[in-house]
């Protein structure tokens, strides 16, 4: 990607993103210190346990439930709806799911440098 100019992603230009086990990323923006794109979780998913190394994500709910769970044991949760905002620190090791019947769609930007998904066996340590 052209980091020198302004320019528009359209749809039909955004691929495949970082994958991570239940979770579609699609990528609109890669530079060198940031990404940024589209996220869905279908009806009932969980998605493996990842964290995004040096990034920092901002997620923005536009439809649906997005669960979060983290924390030591992975014991901690929450859920965001439409119009939330979910911060998730550097290398927070977490997992997203969809508690409902309908999708949930986001958008995620995150800002760091190297590998934007690490999947890893599990939560942080209790």
């Amino acid at each position: 990607m052209d980091e020198s100019t302004v320019r528009r992603i359209p749809p039909d230009e955004h691929v495949v993103g970082p994958p991570t086990p239940g979770m579609t990323r699609k990528q609109a923006v890669a530079s060198e210190r940031m990404w940024a794109g589209f996220l869905r979780t279908e009806p009932g998913m969980v998605s493996g346990w990842h964290h995004h190394a040096d990034h920092e994500s901002a997620i923005y709910v536009l439809s649906g439930v997005l669960r979060m769970d983290f924390g030591p044991g992975g014991i901690e949760t929450f859920d965001a709806g439409p119009g939330d905002f979910v911060f998730v620190p550097r290398a927070a090791v977490h997992r997203e799911s969809n508690p409902t019947d309908d999708p949930a769609d986001a958008v995620v930007v995150r800002s760091g440098t190297g590998e934007s998904v690490v999947n890893v066996e599990g939560p942080a340590p209790a």
